[in-house]
């Protein structure tokens, strides 16, 4: 039993070494070599949602449900390409994404109500669809929320792409992010 407990003081000692080390080269104090920038903060809006409300007409609610109108500002210098998420903030497993558009162009700043723009691909949601999937909230307000992603790369990836796949991509390009939280009810 000695031995285990030696060997367990030593893997504490080890994971807080870590622990510590990591963000401490991040800034740039255990070597000069890393550098950790975080993205540019962008705004994202939606002339649909009111008092931080989506309607009912964006959710399962609706049979014709479709994606609100978008609008975002603030890509930063160097931007290829942006890429909207739409998740359930209040899921249980996180995260439940609902909606993935990715490969819009830079110089576009909205989407309008149900259409993408020219060579917007989608990745499949969390429900396996490859489209807007409405929410289903039920009668309790519940939270969600849309972010756009400013990428340093148009992403290879097909439409359809899986994702996992797409969610790592934009992870790995992102430089600027802004987020729209909304609540619903159905």
């Amino acid at each position: 039993m000695d031995w285990l407990a030696k060997r367990t003081r030593r893997l504490g000692a080890a994971v807080v070494t870590v622990c510590c080390a990591v963000p401490l080269a991040g800034c740039g104090l255990l070597g000069s070599n890393i550098t950790i920038t975080a993205p540019s903060v962008m705004s994202i809006n939606s002339g649909a949602v009111e008092r931080d409300t989506m309607p009912q007409r964006y959710t399962c609610a609706d049979p014709r449900a479709a994606n609100p109108p978008l609008t975002w500002a603030g890509a930063p210098r160097g931007t290829k390409s942006i890429a909207l998420v739409f998740d359930d903030a209040d899921a249980p497993i996180t995260p439940y994404v609902y909606w993935i558009v990715f490969n819009i162009g830079p110089a576009t700043s909205a989407l309008v109500e149900g259409q993408l723009p020219p060579g917007a691909r989608l990745a499949h949601n969390s429900a396996g669809s490859v489209d807007y999937d409405a929410p289903c909230p039920g009668s309790i307000i519940h939270g969600y929320r849309f972010t756009v992603y400013a990428l340093n790369t148009v992403l290879n990836l097909p439409n359809g792409a899986p994702l996992e796949a797409t969610w790592r991509a934009i992870a790995a390009a992102t430089i600027g992010r802004g987020r729209l939280p909304v609540n619903a009810t159905s």
